[in-house]
């Protein structure tokens, strides 16, 4: 039998095309992420019942919509470290299960309190989906392939809105209350455990990083379930490599003014973006003459159609024009979007057509983003870069609902106009850091000394 030879699994992947098991893992990341994206948006399709059966003010209800984001923040920092030390799989399959307790105690909660707790915890689950998902489908696919594939997996995101929105419009809020929306997201979240176990390998990029005991027989299976020879012997690990610790990561002079670009510059896009996603169910519900519930929610479900069709689209774009100079515009035309959703419109389809726009361009923003975090992070520290660049955006994100309600206080519940102009300018932020965010391989850059 003819010797194997020795190949760096990476190089594998990266440069041979992909097999059917490796689609299938970018079909299921995109899964989770839609599975993430109801979840964080399921505490705006219940909204407008949470502040009617408890009587919650704008205010209060802002720092209900957030209590998920913050713990996004914390989950994406503490479970993106653990993507990086104990495996991507296993981290997916943790925040499984606390997404899916989370959502199923939402349901059964008897006050505002209890609600906030329980969103807090799902949202601890979401954070670290992100960061572990992000990594898997950077390094499932091949180099041809993963922009596109980036594209598709950031879309599932508007794309569980768009399901869940469906859902929640036709039939959970039809038929029976609020509390269905976070029962249907707890049984869907339950719903993927099995899923992951049996189709999900750990990440050859990981275990080449790492080298846990047995790495080169894990690294030889996960090349066989994607159809690719066995490699005979791991390439020389450098010891002298940074760590996957977020300090590391912050004092290498090559990646810390990546990391904190696209940390800060993400947390301020987040504050424009939730804004749509959070806000626009109650601020529609409550616009002269009043729409219903369903119909409320029907405007968030537009929206992450548009969301999901622009993050399409700039995938396509971004594959033959590169990542900065596009999601730059995308920037520039979301924060006119967003402000135009201010104008307030006379129609539900004025309403979804101006929210279709809104999330048509910050999406395709969010997308260049991830595309970023999948280029500028090398794979020993691919899901801890990310994590940290997710938990600081998160505070943007966190912030977001709360910043709008305060804002409402303060000019009033009809001063739709300026809040939505202000609420853009964290887009406006975000563009200015993004033109300084210097666009560099992490991969190649593998070994730098730090």
């Amino acid at each position: 039998m003819a010797e194997t030879p020795h190949r760096d699994p990476r190089a594998l992947i990266d440069d041979t095309p992909m097999g059917w098991r490796q689609y299938l893992v970018v079909v299921i990341m995109v899964a989770l992420n839609a599975l993430d994206g109801f979840d964080v948006l399921s505490s705006a399709f219940a909204a407008p019942g949470i502040s009617a059966e408890w009587g919650v003010p704008r205010e209060a209800l802002g720092i209900v919509l957030s209590a998920e984001l913050v713990g996004m923040g914390f989950g994406s920092l503490l479970f993106g470290g653990m993507a990086d030390k104990l495996g991507r799989k296993p981290t997916m399959l943790a925040c499984l299960a606390a997404m899916a307790v989370g959502m199923y105690l939402a349901h059964a909660a008897g006050g505002v309190t209890q609600l906030t707790g329980w969103r807090f915890m799902t949202g601890l689950g979401i954070g670290g989906m992100l960061a572990a998902t992000n990594a898997v489908t950077a390094e499932s696919t091949s180099k041809a392939g993963r922009s596109v594939s980036m594209a598709l997996y950031v879309i599932g995101y508007p794309l569980g809105g768009v399901i869940g929105g469906f859902a929640a419009q036709t039939w959970l809020l039809q038929l029976y209350d609020w509390r269905a929306v976070f029962l249907f997201g707890a049984v869907a979240t339950a719903a993927m455990i099995p899923l992951v176990m049996l189709v999900v390998p750990e990440s050859a990029a990981f275990l080449d990083a790492t080298r846990p005991r047995g790495a080169l027989e894990k690294t030889n299976r996960t090349l066989a379930a994607f159809g690719k020879p066995p490699v005979d012997a791991l390439p020389p690990l450098d010891e002298a490599a940074p760590k996957p610790r977020v300090w590391e990561i912050l004092s290498n002079p090559r990646l810390r003014p990546v990391t904190l670009l696209l940390a800060f510059g993400y947390m301020f896009h987040t504050i424009t973006f939730y804004y749509i996603l959070k806000w626009a169910v109650k601020i529609v519900a409550d616009y002269p003459p009043g729409y219903s519930q369903p119909d409320a929610a029907s405007v968030l479900t537009f929206a992450n159609i548009g969301g999901a069709i622009g993050g399409l689209l700039f995938g396509i774009l971004m594959k033959r024009w590169s990542i900065k100079g596009p999601t730059v515009a995308m920037l520039l035309l979301g924060i006119g979007a967003v402000t135009a959703f201010g104008v307030g419109f006379d129609s539900l389809w004025g309403w979804r057509a101006a929210a279709i726009v809104a999330m048509f361009f910050t999406n395709a923003a969010i997308v260049g983003y991830y595309a970023a975090f999948a280029v500028g992070f090398p794979a020993h520290a691919r899901g801890t870069g990310t994590g940290f660049v997710l938990g600081v955006g998160r505070l943007g994100a966190a912030g977001s609902p709360i910043i709008a309600g305060f804002l409402f206080k303060t000019f009033g519940d009809e001063a739709l106009l300026p809040v939505s102009f202000l609420m853009s300018l964290g887009s406006a932020a975000a563009l200015v850091l993004f033109l300084l965010l210097p666009m560099r391989d992490g991969d190649a850059e593998r070994g730098a000394a730090s």
